[in-house]
């Protein structure tokens, strides 16, 4: 298959995040290992190309720096302008389980499933540290703490069922200033073929400060073309469960992303629409976006 000749000449096996240097001679075991690795290596290559963070959460994630600008038009509006810089830094001097952060507030798998990140959003920026607590095959453990100030922990368990489905569960607990809030993710993938991959991502999120639950499903389809584009193709929907239960976005998008001239160098074109509503009050609002992004993007992940 493309990913696997792929991922093959890309990483040597011991530096190949879904190679398993298990040497256990139990079925059980050997089943399991071989089934991880055969879907892990397509999985990882499209979170990977795509910087979705649950390639950069994940505690094996080593070191990465993305920088990109956003031109973004919407309809009666003027172009915006934006720029962002995150990274996850490793500080092997101190600890290899521990890594420097630097994120906006918004840098969270609820956008990457259901509404396109962009730099033009207002968002401030934070440094943090991050420690890998544990790092195994099917499961990770991580805490966070930022200058915002907050602490987040997060745990993850991936059981893949067979070498072409595979589901995760992620569940995350934060304080972050006067909020406390908890969200629980549920995605299920499935390897279509060599081209194509589809993921089903669910989540469950709740904040003191608003003291209800947002839900949110949605799908993307994800097309390689080559080593260096790719498309991704993403429907969502969330809603509020008060006693009065409203949809608080839908959101479809598509993602053209190429890498030119240098490894580290991409550029992505995202046409997207969203209908939005703040509150079972307010009238639902259309939003028709397109944005052109430039990004540097240094990883070792």
């Amino acid at each position: 298959m493309i990913f696997l000749i792929y991922s093959s000449s890309l990483f040597a096996e011991e530096h190949d995040p879904c190679y398993t240097p298990d040497k256990s001679t139990n079925t059980v075991d050997i089943a399991y290992n071989y089934i991880n690795t055969k879907f892990c290596q397509p999985a990882i290559w499209f979170d990977s190309f795509f910087v979705d963070t649950r390639a950069t959460e994940d505690a094996r994630a080593g070191t990465m720096v993305r920088w990109y600008h956003d031109i973004s038009w919407t309809e009666s509006e003027s172009p915006e302008y934006g720029m962002k810089l995150t990274a996850r830094l490793n500080l092997p001097k101190v600890s290899k389980k521990l890594k420097l952060v630097i994120e906006s507030d918004d840098e969270d798998m609820d956008i990457d499933s259901f509404k396109e990140p962009s730099a033009t959003d207002e968002n401030d920026g934070t440094i943090g540290l991050r420690y890998d607590v544990s790092a195994k095959d099917n499961s990770s453990f991580n805490i966070k703490v930022t200058l915002r100030p907050s602490i987040e922990l997060r745990y993850r368990y991936s059981y893949p069922f067979n070498d072409e489905t595979l589901a995760r569960f992620t569940q995350k607990i934060y304080q972050k200033k006067k909020i406390t809030g908890e969200s629980t993710h549920i995605d299920v993938d499935h390897k279509i073929n060599s081209k194509f991959l589809i993921r089903w991502a669910n989540f469950a999120k709740f904040e003191s400060d608003v003291e209800d639950f947002e839900l949110g499903t949605g799908l993307t389809l994800y097309q390689y073309i080559s080593k260096r584009r790719a498309l991704s193709y993403k429907a969502g929907v969330s809603w509020y469960t008060k006693s009065s239960p409203y949809l608080s976005n839908t959101h479809l998008s598509l993602v053209y992303r190429q890498n030119i001239l240098r490894k580290w160098l991409f550029y992505e074109l995202i046409p997207e629409i969203n209908w939005d509503k703040e509150s079972v009050y307010s009238n639902t609002e259309r939003e028709l976006k397109f944005t052109l992004r430039l990004e540097v993007l240094f990883k070792n992940i």
